[in-house]
């Protein structure tokens, strides 16, 4: 089920293809930023540079990735907001962050204010330091129910693992946990391979290398089937444990503000269908990673990414840390 649903910089001289000259009237003349809100190293960090490559070739000039991380990436996507909508300024990311800032009080902006552009699925994903004692989630799970201060590296609130985290708390009874935020998935990873936190919860994109390394012990992946990593093995499901646990994808890419001008998305999006649709980089990316490749634009990104922005929106709220209940936002129940 998971497979079915499925910018760093660049020659600046470089030609644009006929194609886009012809079909599209806006060509950057100048550098173009996508703001990634996280440390460098992580799984929006990873996407965007792949991502601005392809760009660079495609419209001929530079997309210069810059890392702007805190308060759980809402810091860099404001500043996106903010800044003049002329198309020189997009943020990346993960969608269901974007969709779930105003409910966690942290950006007054909704996933329908965006044009919304997405590369690759990820795939929530639980781990251990090898010397914390677990060796599957579901001697994990017994230690959660049986303690209240197992430490869970986290990329902040509104993370993929933090999502994961308070997913497993809603669906198991007496599961507690102490939420340990770093800056981005990178530094949490980080923080559970040094054996800052027992556990880390974050993007198995953001792991891979670890596991491989087997400096990390992946515990259960939040999905409805196990997930095969390259040159590792099978990593189980966590509905063995938990099978009512929700599993929506994850889905990641970038956007820009509406208001941006027609042109300058007519021309991204000409882009991602004869370009990014079919790029063997972010192919081969989600391929080494376990993501799921899935480059989607406009209403099919929105459709898409809203199965998990209305799960995980209601998921803060029943845990306690929404500031607004999301249906005074326009966010429905599942």
């Amino acid at each position: 089920m998971l497979r079915r649903h499925l910018l760093a910089a660049g020659a600046a001289g470089i030609a644009a293809p006929a194609t886009l000259r012809a079909q599209a009237a806006w060509r950057p003349d100048r550098p173009v930023t996508v703001i990634v809100p996280w440390a460098a190293g992580g799984s929006t960090d990873q996407m965007a540079r792949i991502v601005a490559t392809e760009l660079e070739e495609a419209f001929g000039q530079r997309f210069v990735v810059v890392n702007q991380p805190g308060a759980s990436g809402s810091i860099g996507t404001r500043n996106a907001m903010q800044a003049a909508k002329d198309g020189y300024t997009w943020a990346a990311g993960a969608a269901v962050d974007l969709g779930c800032y105003k409910v966690l009080g942290l950006l007054d902006t909704a996933l329908a204010d965006w044009h919304l552009f997405f590369t690759v699925a990820n795939v929530n994903t639980v781990a251990a330091n090898p010397g914390s004692g677990y060796r599957d989630f579901g001697q994990l799970l017994q230690a959660l129910q049986a303690r209240r201060d197992i430490a869970v590296a986290t990329a902040g609130q509104s993370s993929a693992g933090r999502n994961m985290m308070e997913a497993i708390r809603a669906a198991a009874p007496n599961v507690n946990y102490r939420n340990a935020p770093y800056d981005g998935g990178n530094p949490a990873v980080l923080a559970a391979v040094a054996g800052e936190t027992p556990v880390v919860a974050q993007l198995l994109v953001e792991m891979a290398e670890m596991i491989r390394g087997r400096r990390l012990i992946p515990l259960a992946v939040q999905a409805d089937t196990p997930i095969t990593l390259q040159g590792f093995g099978e990593i189980p499901s966590i509905k063995r444990w938990l099978p009512n646990i929700p599993t929506p994808l994850n889905y990641f890419g970038i956007w820009a503000p509406k208001g941006v001008p027609d042109n300058v998305i007519a021309a991204m999006t000409q882009v991602w269908e004869t370009r990014v649709k079919d790029s063997q980089r972010l192919k081969d990316y989600a391929a080494a990673r376990a993501a799921v490749f899935g480059p989607l634009h406009g209403q099919a990104a929105f459709d898409a990414a809203w199965i998990m922005v209305r799960q995980t929106a209601w998921l803060y709220f029943d845990g306690g840390s929404a500031r607004v209940s999301p249906d005074t936002v326009g966010i429905q129940r599942l």
